[in-house]
């Protein structure tokens, strides 16, 4: 994918409300702030909990999977054997074949769902190391660029040329960046522009997703946030609550910028490792005094 160099965002082109979700830098904490130890022991407990649950609804969806594919063939071979040449199936053969996708359809949607609020239960552990910010980024686009270009939706991308390395979880931080396009993508279903900036501001990494698409309202942007909120038809409500999870846990902040019927702009700061090279140095210095 060839990267096309733009320059700032208008002005006047930006979404006018803003909502914002940070957290301190200095997080120790997986999810949590300082001073808020004690709510790991409930996070744990939840993330039990929720692989539990996970578990008793899983087996129950495989099992009606493999039932539907059954019945699916059944009808096949009934087509089959009535009409050897082409196995066309007649009328209520495929009102059968209808409710089945249907209804697979729906399973597909509710394992979504569990797997979704799997994810965000658990959390999983950050695993952080020096890596090249401006590379995933890259990465993850080129994987959903398919995607996009089959919806009509064009990739702008302007990427900061020697940028210091950040401190990732590489997994995770390209969950979160998967999460973030795939919201514009959502919001594009009529295609649009999908504009993605890296950039240095000091000792911060600034990551900005600005789609096209239809806007929120500002008591959606509000509450964009929040576990299990979703304006999208099929929705979990989970996509955004576990961005900002997966930011927090970098010791990072998210914005959101919104306008109904212009787009959405989210912004992303991360510390680069220059900064938390001088913060060492800082204590050293101070040690030796």
């Amino acid at each position: 994918m060839t990267d096309e160099e733009l320059g700032e965002v208008p002005r006047d082109d930006a979404p006018q409300t803003e909502a914002e979700s940070s957290t301190p830098s200095g997080a120790a904490t997986a999810g949590t702030s300082p001073g808020s130890a004690s709510d790991v022991p409930d996070e744990a407990r939840l993330g039990r909990l929720a692989a539990g649950l996970a578990h008793e609804i899983k087996n129950p969806l495989s099992t009606m999977s493999i039932h539907l594919a059954l019945l699916e063939e059944e009808l096949g071979k009934a087509a089959l054997a009535r009409d050897p040449e082409n196995g066309e199936p007649n009328a209520r053969e495929r009102r059968y074949l209808k409710r089945l996708n249907r209804l697979k359809n729906e399973m597909d949607h509710l394992r979504t769902i569990v797997e979704d609020f799997l994810r965000y239960a658990r959390g999983g552990e950050i695993n952080r190391s020096p890596e090249d910010l401006v590379a995933l980024v890259h990465e993850v686009l080129e994987f959903v660029a398919s995607e996009d270009e089959q919806l009509g939706i064009r990739h702008h991308v302007d990427l900061a040329v020697g940028l210091p390395l950040v401190m990732l979880d590489p997994a995770a931080f390209r969950q979160a960046l998967t999460n973030l396009f795939a919201n514009a993508r959502q919001a594009m279903p009529m295609g649009g522009e999908l504009i993605v900036q890296v950039a240095r501001r000091g000792n911060l990494a600034e990551i900005t997703v600005t789609d096209t698409g239809v806007g929120m309202s500002p008591d959606d942007l509000e509450h964009c946030f929040d576990v299990y909120y979703s304006t999208k038809k099929g929705g979990t409500g989970l996509g955004l609550s576990t961005v900002r999870r997966i930011v927090h846990e970098h010791d990072g902040t998210i914005t959101a910028v919104s306008e109904e019927g212009r787009g959405t702009s989210f912004t992303i700061t991360l510390p680069l490792v220059v900064e938390i090279h001088g913060r060492h140095g800082d204590e050293t210095d101070e040690g030796t005094e």
